[in-house]
């Protein structure tokens, strides 16, 4: 599944082409197409088996492939992730969503040999408005971090905005896992944190494509993985967590949301 595809490099971050940066954004169009086909059918008494078919028939009618299915053994063509799930959330006939669940479906997408990835939450019928809060702030956590992508800044300054916009309103964010390059590969170098320093890390340069999503605790940042079937991540105290996902480009003149 990893694109043979090269890429320059300054100074050890990968910098795309202008060819390249347009098959990602056409990636990230079918990506993004495939999410609002599940924006416009998910509700409660689905199972999350039947979010995975709807991905999985919506990017191969697109043209596309859903990245996840069997990457690194990966079972299922997209992540779901429910309440006090953190993320890597495998879809199942067993599992219905509930009203008042809070669920992210993380989708990603190979076009033409081109990845992207982005994932949003959504609230199933009349959710708390402790969880609906949760949801907002981490979608507010993205826009911040967008604010902070610039050309030849370094990166750490956008995590360490994300960081403080969460802890701010209450809220935890988990450390050990974070974003990742992304187009010409599933994953790539940089890997993202939310909770960095200002200053550190690299420096972000026209070309840099990168996902910002970060994983936004109502509790604690602590979390454990499933010992059963190694991916799924779940929180430590059992509070709810959410995620929103997006693609992001650096440009000379600031950034281009290439999937959402």
């Amino acid at each position: 599944m990893r694109s043979r595809k090269k890429f320059r490099r300054i100074g050890g971050v990968p910098v795309k082409s202008r060819a390249q940066l347009d098959g990602i954004r056409e990636s990230g169009k079918v990506n993004t197409a495939v999410l609002d086909y599940v924006q416009e059918r998910i509700c409660a008494g689905i199972s999350t088996a039947e979010i995975d078919r709807w991905v999985s028939e919506e990017t191969k009618r697109l043209g596309g492939i859903a990245a996840p299915l069997h990457y690194e053994g990966f079972p299922k063509s997209v992540c779901t992730s429910r309440n006090n799930v953190i993320c890597h959330g495998i879809p199942n006939t067993k599992e219905f969503l509930k009203e008042g669940d809070i669920v992210n479906v993380d989708v990603s997408t190979i076009y033409k040999g081109y990845f992207s990835d982005a994932s949003r939450m959504f609230c199933i019928g009349e959710v708390s408005a402790d969880k609906r809060r949760l949801v907002q702030v981490t979608r507010e956590a993205v826009q911040v971090g967008l604010m902070e992508v610039k050309p030849w800044k370094p990166i750490g300054d956008m995590g360490h905005a994300v960081h403080m916009y969460a802890l701010g309103q209450g809220y935890s964010v988990v450390e050990d896992i974070g974003g990742h390059g992304v187009g010409l590969q599933f994953h790539e170098d940089p890997f993202v944190s939310y909770v960095s320093p200002k200053g550190s890390g690299e420096i972000m340069v026209p070309g840099m494509v990168f996902t910002i999503e970060p994983m936004i605790n109502m509790g604690t940042p602590d979390y454990y993985v499933d010992e059963k079937n190694g991916w799924t991540v779940y929180t430590a105290d059992g509070m709810p967590s959410a995620q929103w996902e997006v693609t992001v480009a650096v440009l000379e003149d600031g950034y281009e949301v290439l999937s959402h």
